[in-house]
């Protein structure tokens, strides 16, 4: 039995264990009919030429975890941004972990899904927010609303903020030989709302695990969200992230994405402009080794006038990683007065590595300004060579440059302990210590 038929075969037993009655049956039963009909994606669509799932659907993977595994806090602690005060949702094999969490709803609700489907007092937010947003024909998307049942609901109600920002974090133990995770999360920012979340799913074990998430998010007028994702899995770990956000007038919406390791990763973000004077950024650095692959899809809708997105993804690959770019820019005829930029730069430090850039801007409206560009090539050797001369070593010097490199990224993040760590983590990844921060 390949994956897609026991995909198919567990949502019946998934379904004995819902409320029937309950209106999300209906979405999940005609989610399930339309991943039934589309079935994995496949290097023979435009979107996904360069990115094959064809080895994670040969692996028997646990739909549901047979038992829950309880991990103590100093064992992960590293895994938290753990030098600032933060609140927690922390799920272990798909299961909500309280003793590691802490949520509230004291002004703002930062708890479950679960419990978002089963309280009726979270109804109204629901029939209003939940799955308008995602895609009703992305494959991985309509599979993920078949089976969604758990990950973080956070609602920001109007002219509100946390007293502090937000963790979400994935936590796969090993417990199965290979797991499936298939979170959900739901953000609703409402107007003149702000909220700062940091999501990460991280493997602790060298068993397969992939990880199929999708998230919604909702700026409402003059909302403010940054979203950060920080990816540094290991080499056995897969995660496909659908996320789409949904922002109205002059709302600012920031979401940066960190991709460090993991066997597979492909991040679908999709913004949808709804409205006037909106501002969406979207940020990213990647640095790869071995035989990983990452792929960023990217989509801005500009449907109407007077806004701007701001698009920066930086890539550094080694050895034999791929990495793959491909970011879509819509302009409405009605969209005039769109500032639009989007720019990919990629550094390959191996001959054998690989990356697959494919900027594009599809412009109704005349009067615009829109940008995009994409670089691709290797260190500048005058500018090594002139740092080297001032008694620099070869290592710290290559290092000092990728560091350059990737600073635009990184002076755009808000939570200054969070620059640290990816800091760190950079200086991990070039195999050097830098005795300054971006």
């Amino acid at each position: 039995m390949d994956l897609k038929d026991k995909l198919l075969s567990s949502f019946l037993a998934f379904e004995n264990t819902m409320d029937l009655n309950h209106p999300v049956h209906e979405v999940r039963s005609e989610a399930i009919k339309n991943f039934e009909e589309k079935g994995f994606p496949s290097k023979k669509e435009e979107a996904w030429k360069y990115t094959s799932l064809n080895s994670l659907q040969k692996v028997d993977f646990s739909i549901f975890p047979k038992q829950e595994n309880t991990l103590e806090y100093k064992d992960i602690k590293k895994y938290f941004l753990h030098e600032i005060d933060t609140y927690k949702i922390v799920f272990v094999d798909g299961v909500y972990s309280s003793y590691l969490s802490e949520t509230t709803h004291d002004v703002v609700d930062i708890c479950l899904m679960s419990s978002a489907f089963s309280k009726p007092m979270f109804r109204p937010v629901l029939d209003v927010y939940f799955n308008k947003a995602a895609s009703k024909d992305e494959s991985l998307t309509t599979l993920n609303t078949a089976f969604c049942r758990e990950g973080a609901y956070i609602y920001i109600p109007k002219n509100k903020m946390p007293k502090k920002p937000i963790q979400i974090l994935h936590l796969a133990t090993g417990n199965e030989a290979a797991l499936m995770l298939q979170p959900r999360n739901l953000i609703v920012a409402e107007q003149n709302a702000e909220v700062q979340i940091i999501e990460r799913h991280q493997s602790l074990t060298e068993n397969e695990v992939f990880t199929n998430c999708v998230t919604e998010i909702f700026a409402a007028k003059d909302a403010i969200v940054d979203y950060y994702k920080v990816q540094n899995d290991n080499n056995n770990a897969s995660l496909v992230d659908n996320t789409y956000i949904s922002q109205k007038d002059s709302s600012v919406v920031r979401v940066h994405t960190f991709s460090f390791g993991g066997k597979l990763t492909r991040n679908n973000l999709n913004f949808y402009q709804d409205g006037e004077r909106i501002d969406s950024t979207l940020k990213g650095v990647t640095i790869l080794g071995e035989k990983q692959h990452v792929d960023h899809h990217t989509l801005v809708h500009h449907a109407q006038p007077n806004c701007e997105s701001h698009q920066d993804y930086k890539g550094i690959f080694g050895e034999r990683s791929t990495g793959v770019f491909n970011g879509k820019i819509v302009v409405d005829k009605i969209a005039q007065k769109t500032d639009a930029f989007q720019q990919n730069n990629n550094i390959l430090i191996s001959d054998k590595a690989t990356i697959n850039s494919k900027p594009q801007l599809e412009i109704f409206a005349d009067d615009v300004k829109c940008s995009h560009g994409c670089t691709i090539g290797q260190l500048d050797e005058e500018a090594l060579f002139y740092l080297r001369s001032r008694g620099i070593p070869k290592k710290e010097a290559t290092a000092l440059m990728m560091y350059a490199f990737a600073n635009n990224v990184l002076e755009s993040v808000r939570i200054p302990e969070l620059k640290v760590r990816i800091n760190k983590i950079i200086a991990g990844k070039l195999g050097v210590r830098v005795g300054f921060e971006l």
